[in-house]
């Protein structure tokens, strides 16, 4: 089985799935919003909170200063310079998640943002969905040696595989993150079953969703295909204004998500069998051959006087009905009686 170990905290398919809270920029470069949110996702036992590192300069071209995302009115250059944390602070979000005993991660945009997050001593890294098929960068972040998780929205297989070849050559642990990447995504477009593929297509990768909806039934569908990471937008509070807040799980969606998800793998698994533990609900649920009409000894068993009735606490269950019919009996038997094998004289088989 793949599996990845992040601050100590083993993923891949034998464990819960590790649910991270995206806070991204939500916090519009409000320390105060992210601490207090990185608190109240501690609250309701978030394991993972994820931030973005952005060096606006080191990131963008001037050229970005024109383009608009479809969420927005104002140029992504001047969403990332208001949103950006300083290094500082970013120092700051990581000792306060790592004294609560959380796993900090963030997403580096650059290689100067890659450089600032392994400077800070991180414990693995995020890449986005944009930076898939950015080759450079993949293999910059790579060669810290630390566990990659990877998300893979908005490329193909042949671009992920590309990707993926850099982390095996750097030797890296890695996942892959099914995204779609669309804000917010229709539940049509979520497309579960390219998971399922990612997971068939990579078996030495830990797979999970990056869940762009409205809800947390994607990511609980996605835990009940083998997801190993679930990780959905995140906030405090929805009234706060933010780039992704209006998509954004709040603390009790995330508890429900968390808790949702730990008994979904709990189920995973198992064959169809009979446990031990449902002896108690057999005795009474099963059904013994038991005589509705006396029958005298040599008398044939027919459905005029044997029948199956609870509870299977009986030697002749229901199974054995059929065959009881037309054998004798060995002795008188009074009506009601649950039949046992020295009652009954069996024909030839």
């Amino acid at each position: 089985m793949p599996q990845i170990t992040l601050a100590g905290r083993k993923i891949g398919p034998d464990f819960p799935p590790l649910v991270i809270a995206e806070i991204g920029i939500n916090h519009v470069g409000d320390f105060a919003k992210a601490e207090r949110m990185v608190r109240d996702a501690h609250a309701v036992g978030c394991e993972c909170v994820k931030f973005q590192c952005h060096v606006v300069e080191d990131e963008m071209s001037p050229q970005a200063k024109s383009v608009i995302p479809g969420n927005a009115d104002v140029s992504i250059y001047e969403i990332m310079e208001r949103c950006q944390l300083s290094e500082q602070d970013e120092r700051r979000l990581m000792a306060l998640v790592e004294s609560l005993g959380m796993i900090y991660l963030s997403t580096p945009f650059s290689r100067a943002a890659a450089d600032r997050l392994e400077s800070m001593g991180v414990a693995g890294y995020k890449i986005g969905s944009g930076e898939c098929n950015n080759y450079p960068l993949v293999d910059h972040i790579a060669s810290f040696g630390k566990p990659v998780i990877l998300s893979t929205g908005m490329n193909s297989m042949a671009s992920i595989s590309k990707s993926v070849e850099i982390l095996r050559t750097r030797r890296v642990p890695f996942g892959l993150m099914h995204t779609t990447s669309m804000y917010p995504t229709p539940p049509d477009k979520v497309r579960l079953g390219a998971m399922v593929e990612l997971i068939e297509a990579f078996p030495d990768a830990v797979v999970g969703l990056s869940d762009h909806t409205l809800t947390i039934y994607p990511c609980l569908g996605a835990a009940a295909l083998g997801a190993s990471m679930l990780e959905r937008h995140y906030t405090s509070d929805k009234a706060w204004p933010g780039p992704d807040v209006f998509l954004s799980m709040d603390p009790a969606e995330m508890k429900q998500l968390i808790e949702g998800s730990k008994i979904i793998h709990q189920a995973l698994g198992g064959s169809k069998g009979v446990l031990p533990e449902e002896q108690v609900t057999i005795d009474f649920a099963y059904a013994s051959c038991v005589t509705i009409a006396p029958v005298k000894k040599g008398e044939a068993f027919s459905k005029a006087n044997l029948w199956v009735k609870r509870p299977g606490t009986g030697e002749l269950l229901a199974e054995h009905f059929e065959r009881l019919l037309g054998s004798c009996a060995l002795c008188d038997i009074a009506p009601d009686t649950q039949l046992t094998w020295d009652m009954v004289e069996l024909g030839e088989d």
